[in-house]
């Protein structure tokens, strides 16, 4: 549960960041997103593994 609460305060922590880009074009927050967005995604892959390990074993 703790890495699922991770993935919840990082996309807050994105949220601000994603506004400046797509409303204020600011390519700097854009880029800060998208590496957001890759920690978000290997977070989420992190997850995965551990639901999936959790499952099998019983």
């Amino acid at each position: 549960m703790k890495k699922f609460t991770e993935v919840k305060e990082l996309v807050a922590a994105l949220e601000a960041d994603a506004d400046k880009f797509y409303n204020k074009a600011n390519n700097a927050a854009g880029t800060r997103v998208r590496k957001g967005m890759q920690d978000l995604k290997n977070l989420a892959q992190a997850i995965r593994l551990e639901v999936q390990d959790t499952k099998n074993k019983g």
